[in-house]
């Protein structure tokens, strides 16, 4: 291979996102032909690089993409120190890591996978891309609360985007959200005096829940597809 930077090799061969990358680097954990890598450092097809000790090679492996139906109770990282947590709990034979996050508390769709160098450009276009939930409150929905979610709530300092929401029954409602603030449906709700008792993501652009809670399937050549166009 031609020479490339350290952080965008490491996210190819699907060992971590370039972000982590970079701080693994600035952590004095990476090593490139027995020295600490350093930022911006170039690496080449004979170079021999380590992370922690383990020797990172370029296996060239196909790329994988999941959908998985995060139980309530699992946790979206992949720190082995961490109890719950999602890799374990996957136990994928590829190396993965998560693309964005559902909290621990909710349960749903998450996607997966070992292409490194696609997830912080999934992120970077997280504002762009329909994200769907059931949702479940502790009192009856008023057609106030429902108006005022579409318009906007203010929550961490900031209103939220309008958005598409639909009344399912006396306690149940459908959100469509193109933004993705921490917690942000519980604090919206929170903010009009409501509770969250579930909350389940269904959807994630074309990708949609159709698996049980705790399986996982490969993503479709048309939804890998989608992912890639931001």
């Amino acid at each position: 291979m031609e020479s490339k930077r350290i952080n965008k090799y490491l996210s190819e061969v699907g060992f971590c996102s370039r972000r982590k990358a970079d701080e693994y680097i600035s952590l004095g954990r990476v090593y490139i032909n027995g020295k600490v890598a350093e930022l911006g450092s170039k690496v080449n097809m004979d170079d021999e690089i380590k992370v922690d000790g383990e020797i990172i090679q370029n296996t060239n492996k196909k790329r994988v993409y999941i959908a998985f139906n995060k139980p309530i109770g699992i946790e979206c990282t992949g720190n082995p120190k961490v109890k719950d947590n999602i890799i374990d709990f996957i136990n994928h034979k590829e190396r993965l890591f998560t693309i964005g996050r559902i909290d621990k508390q909710s349960e749903g769709l998450i996607l997966l996978t070992n292409n490194g160098d696609i997830v912080n450009n999934v992120l970077r276009a997280e504002n762009k891309k329909e994200k769907e939930y059931m949702v479940w409150v502790n009192k009856n929905i008023t057609q106030d609360f429902i108006e005022k979610m579409r318009k906007g709530v203010r929550i961490m300092g900031k209103m939220t985007k309008r958005c598409y929401v639909k009344r399912i029954n006396d306690n149940r409602f459908k959100i469509v959200l193109i933004q993705g603030m921490n917690r942000q449906i519980r604090r919206m709700c929170e903010v009009l005096g409501y509770r969250v008792t579930k909350l389940k993501r269904i959807r994630i652009m074309n990708i949609h829940l159709d698996i049980n809670v705790g399986e996982y399937r490969n993503l479709n050549e048309e939804e890998v597809k989608k992912l890639f166009n931001q």
